[in-house]
């Protein structure tokens, strides 16, 4: 089974704590995850802000719950069913969701303050039922990486051979290859067919060397093309490449570096872009925004 959206966790959470129990979180987890039979691997799946998926959207079932007054906090992590949650178990729900909740006052209140913690204050999430407030911002954030990453792809297409070089360099500098950047391009450097040849020091220290080419091409790198860069390796006594494109590679190309000995790395111009903008090469930083949540172990001896 697929991990369940935070309202359709709703429900299961609130029939748990129908006994009038005290329920601990983990204890919560724990036996949400029986009830919707989840594997180890599902439970484990991270969100990019590093938190547990499972965990993530069961903490926003449960506050949900908790600003509707249907639960209740009785102590440090523990949560238990208020007189008003059981009453709605009484009723027998079918589901409860964000629009079951708004008959409750509290839970109206709740949306309409500002600085709560929900995306746009009291404006609801524009996917209900699929995704949290975390994942909300996440997905959001990752289109508008995805969409300067096809900017900076297609700039990069449209500059010169020269200035390609330079970018090359520097993104390699700045991922840590090559020493200083007046170093890289001296052992860089050698302008060829619309991009660059040469060879550069794997760490600062040159104890080793990769041997680099890039091609600014529209047209997917093919095995052949792969394998004249395996004999130029050959040549220069190497056992390590990068070979970067601005296009992309066939299902044979990728096949093929997969079977020989020498290590070929190979990036094509998606991940080009994704690694300029994650070593800041063409980019600058603009807004940044920190997600925090509360410490329970500063908590603890409370």
């Amino acid at each position: 089974m697929t991990i369940p959206d935070f309202q359709t966790i709703m429900l299961p959470l609130l029939k748990l704590t129908g006994d009038g129990k005290e329920h601990s979180t983990t204890d919560i987890v724990e036996q949400l995850a029986q009830h919707f039979s989840l594997t180890d691997e599902e439970l484990n799946e991270i969100i990019p802000s590093g938190q547990r998926k499972f965990y993530n959207r069961v903490g926003w079932a449960r506050t949900y719950l908790t600003k509707s007054g249907l639960l209740e906090l009785s102590k440090r992590s523990y949560y238990r069913i208020t007189d008003e949650g059981k009453r709605v178990l009484k009723e027998n729900p079918q589901q409860i969701n964000m629009k079951y909740l708004e008959q409750f006052p509290s839970y109206i209140e709740f949306r309409k303050k500002k600085g709560n913690g929900i995306p746009g204050g009291g404006n609801p999430p524009p996917t209900p039922g699929t995704q949290t407030p975390e994942e909300i911002i996440e997905a959001a954030y990752q289109e508008i990486r995805d969409n300067l990453a096809l900017e900076l792809l297609g700039l990069v297409k449209n500059s010169t051979p020269s200035f390609f070089e330079r970018l090359v360099v520097e993104l390699l500098v700045n991922m840590g290859y090559g020493g200083s950047w007046d170093e890289a391009a001296r052992a860089v450097g050698q302008t060829g067919d619309e991009g660059i040849d040469g060879i550069i020091d794997e760490d600062k220290l040159g104890l080793d060397s990769i041997y680099i080419q890039a091609k600014k091409w529209e047209s997917k790198i093919s095995r052949p093309e792969i394998q004249k860069f395996v004999g130029a390796l050959a040549g220069k006594h190497a056992d390590k490449g990068i070979f970067i494109t601005t296009s992309g590679f066939t299902q044979e190309a990728i096949n093929y570096v997969s079977t020989i000995d020498k290590k070929i790395v190979l990036i094509d111009g998606k991940r080009l872009a994704e690694f300029m903008i994650d070593h800041e090469v063409g980019v600058k930083g603009l807004t940044a925004y920190q997600l925090k949540r509360v410490d329970s172990d500063y908590f603890s001896n409370g």
